[in-house]
């Protein structure tokens, strides 16, 4: 079984090399194509020896998506014998997907395709002359991967035709992203809350979508009710209005991005975690806070939603509610034992062992059905 892989967001963003690791360790013979901008600096990037970095298109193709996903196609044929290849792996639907629906006309090779955060709140969202094009990957894909169920009940009820809705939905599986193994081995023990000093953790970038200044007045109502919280922000300053708000408030501690072994100490030196964004499509930092037994805040609707039932390990909140978040972060207060508990206990969702055989499955079948058919 061969597997070709297509993820132009590799190239940013390193957890995938967790799955394709663990992949080329169950002995699954993959090819990673990463397509960038023949502009892209890749001197300090390690990708592994299964990948194959692309540069085939200009910055000002971007503007251009047919010419652009045209380009990569080309070049992607030109250098590998496609046919080779018994299943293709799209990690994007527009970014990637086209490239895959297309290798499929081409080669009948089937395809799986994941829904990110930028095909929902980018390209179907604002993109108007492209939802036909996302649509048809989606009908040509073998199977569809949501992050969530929360995005996948979004994404079918907001923009798939009514007609070809119960087609989507049976194809359609949830399988979040995983966390690096080291958050694993160094998994805590469920925590107990010291009433009289509570910490607050927040870890992720600091703009508007990532909501802090909601966080910082929800905390406030919460201290005029006589509880006594600090909060520790964690993050790379993407917006200097907000880190002068941070930065007036006596009781927040600002702290630059840091090692995961620095940020291991601040996680279990809180009690919470806390991150109501305004869009995600899943964050990696809910499943590292669960590790270390927090239990969490996190957006209803969003990616982390859904993926354990409200109350279990945290609770969903109206992002932009200062008043419900300071209520649920009172509930957790008033159930903490068993949240942490069942933070820590759940937190194996997320191992990338266990996710690699998800997939593997997804493959099985998807080839079993070919040669059937």
């Amino acid at each position: 079984m061969d597997i070709l892989h297509i993820n132009s967001y590799y190239s940013t963003s390193s957890f995938y090399k967790n799955l394709f690791d663990k992949q080329k360790e169950n002995n699954l013979d993959i090819k990673v194509i990463i397509p960038v901008s023949n502009e892209f600096d890749i001197s300090n990037k390690s990708f592994g020896i299964y990948s194959d970095v692309s540069r085939n298109y200009k910055k000002i193709d971007r503007m251009f998506y047919y010419r652009k996903q045209n380009k990569i196609i080309n070049d992607l044929t030109n250098r590998h014998n496609v046919s080779d290849f018994s299943i293709v792996h799209a990690h994007s639907l527009f970014t990637n997907g086209y490239v895959a629906m297309k290798l499929k006309e081409f080669y009948n090779i089937p395809y799986i395709v994941t829904v990110r955060n930028t095909d929902m709140n980018i390209f179907f969202k604002y993109m108007v002359h492209l939802r036909n094009t996302g649509i048809k990957i989606l009908n040509n894909a073998s199977n569809i991967v949501f992050l969530s169920d929360s995005y996948r009940e979004k994404l079918i009820n907001t923009y798939i035709p009514y007609k070809i809705q119960k087609d989507i939905l049976q194809k359609s599986i949830v399988i979040p992203n995983g966390i690096d193994e080291f958050w694993f081995k160094n998994k805590n023990t469920p925590k107990t809350l010291n009433i009289k000093k509570m910490n607050l953790l927040f870890v992720g970038d600091i703009n508007k979508n990532k909501n802090v200044e909601t966080i910082i007045e929800a905390i406030k109502k919460l201290k005029h009710k006589k509880y006594n919280i600090y909060f520790t922000i964690v993050g790379k300053i993407k917006d200097e209005n907000l880190y002068k708000a941070i930065k007036k408030s006596s009781f927040i501690s600002y702290k630059e991005p840091m090692s995961k072994e620095h940020l291991l100490e601040i996680y279990r030196a809180s009690d919470i975690f806390i991150m109501p964004s305004k869009r995600e499509s899943f964050g990696l930092v809910y499943a590292e806070a669960m590790s270390q037994g927090l239990p969490l805040i996190y957006s209803t609707g969003q990616g982390f939603d859904q993926q354990f039932p409200d109350g279990c390990v945290g609770f969903g909140v109206k992002s932009k509610k200062k008043n419900d978040i300071a209520a649920k972060i009172e509930k957790i207060i008033n159930n903490y034992n068993e949240l942490s508990s069942n933070a820590v206990n759940n937190v194996d969702k997320f191992d990338w062992s266990n996710l690699a055989e998800n997939y593997e499955e997804i493959y099985k079948r998807i080839l079993q059905s070919k040669y059937e058919n």
